[in-house]
């Protein structure tokens, strides 16, 4: 008995020692080299480090949306929103879909599709989605109205925003007047 028990010890504590032993081997034959910029880069919105602190002292937030207005181009806005097209639709009169139809939002009320459930949170901040509102809005929904059941981050890309609201601002049979 005392023998079988050497015999395992034995074989643990080689393969111990192979395993450490290759560990040594491996760190003297493989020289890895450090890349000069991540492979994968994770965005951070526009003036914040990437621990979502602002840099510099700039104020948290997205930037006015009047100036981005002026060059915002509403087929580039089309194309962006392409991905809010899974839970919204853009046709006049068209269904709602987990979000209501996004047609004449701009200028409309908040909450404007009748029989939509649209969450407390949302409703709680009344209004009219004027250009900075929607700004607001696409820039960080779960900021703009706490507890809203729109699971959306946001559009940190100021242009990127100003092109989807531009878009959303087609949507309509008068388009609202661009902001001064």
């Amino acid at each position: 008995m005392s023998m079988e028990l050497n015999k395992i010890f034995g074989a643990v504590l080689l393969a111990g020692l192979i395993a450490m032993l290759t560990g040594f081997a491996s760190e003297v034959l493989v020289h890895p080299k450090k890349t000069e910029k991540n492979a994968f880069v994770v965005a951070t919105p526009e003036g914040q480090s990437a621990g979502g602190a602002p840099k510099g002292g700039a104020p948290a937030g997205p930037a006015p949306i009047a100036p981005l207005m002026a060059s915002a181009d509403p087929a580039a806005g089309q194309n962006a929103a392409k991905a809010c097209a899974a839970c919204h639709s853009f046709d006049k009169g068209g269904a709602n879909k987990v979000g209501p139809n996004l047609f004449n939002v701009l200028g409309g009320p908040k909450g404007h599709m009748a029989g939509f459930g649209y969450s407390d949170a949302l409703v709680k901040t009344g209004g009219q989605w004027s250009y900075d509102e929607l700004n607001k809005f696409l820039y960080d929904p779960k900021a703009y109205a706490p507890g809203t059941k729109m699971s959306f981050a946001g559009i940190k890309k100021d242009n990127d925003r100003a092109n989807v609201i531009a878009y959303l601002r087609s949507l309509s049979d008068s388009p609202q007047p661009l902001p001064q």
